[in-house]
């Protein structure tokens, strides 16, 4: 057998854990129609190229779209040429979309406003074109962080689920990332050479988010098992499948 280098290894582990994901949770059926939302982060370009692949195995009959929400009163942004292009060499219709909101809190974060009315033109855009699912480029790390964040902010025990089928509308979001670490993404975005986005956000680096980001990277130093740790107390109290 061939020796493999670090990046072909690195690359199985990424596209072993997506096909695991998919499989365990049922994120994708057939006759599926997705729609990503396409950030022109890392995770979500990722997310895009595990989809493309997924497509091409026979015994998976569905469709994906791609959807690029520009937010005007925030100062980032990714190149929307680039974006197509992706797109395009991977045999996936790409859409872009400009919204904005009303802040009328200038001494608060934008944050929450901002991902509301990005969400809420995602929901739109998904229906209208007849999409019965929408991918997020949502990883372990950020499903972890949020519990983190619900937990010590909010005393309620739950996170972004891996599958959550949406009450009001006849729209399922799927996490196809869930099993993957931040860490894996960001070496595997430089391998495939990822064009970086042209304006980060001006936030992250602020966010409570960022905070959990901290406290739980001390955590693994003194435990590298703890994130597995938390995804299990995660699935045994049902909290990665919602609505279904």
């Amino acid at each position: 057998m061939p020796i493999l280098t670090d990046e072909q290894k690195l690359e199985r582990k990424v596209i072993s854990r997506f096909k695991k994901a998919i499989y365990t949770y049922n994120l994708i059926e057939d006759n599926d129609s997705i729609l990503i939302g396409l950030s022109g982060g890392k995770d979500s370009l990722c997310l895009l190229e595990m989809l493309s692949q997924v497509l091409k195995i026979k015994a998976r009959r569905f469709s994906v779209q791609a959807l690029h929400i520009r937010m005007e009163n925030v100062a980032y942004s990714s190149s929307t040429s680039y974006l197509e292009e992706f797109c395009l060499n991977r045999d996936i219709k790409f859409h872009v979309k400009t919204t904005s909101f009303e802040d009328r809190a200038p001494n608060k974060s934008p944050c929450f406003p901002c991902s509301w009315n990005r969400r809420k033109q995602l929901f739109q855009t998904a229906q209208a074109l007849g999409c019965n699912k929408i991918a997020l480029g949502h990883h372990m790390d950020d499903i972890i962080h949020t519990m983190m964040l619900n937990l010590y902010f909010q005393g309620s025990f739950s996170s972004m689920p891996v599958k959550l089928k949406l009450r009001k509308m006849p729209l399922t979001i799927i996490r196809p990332l869930c099993l993957q670490s931040e860490e894996d993404l960001k070496a595997f975005a430089l391998i495939k050479k990822y064009e970086l986005q042209t304006k980060r956000c001006p936030y992250e680096k602020v966010s409570l988010r960022e905070k959990m980001r901290d406290i739980f990277s001390q955590i693994e130093r003194s435990n590298p098992e703890a994130r597995y740790s938390v995804w299990e107390a995660l699935s045994k109290e049902n909290k990665l499948i919602e609505g279904l």
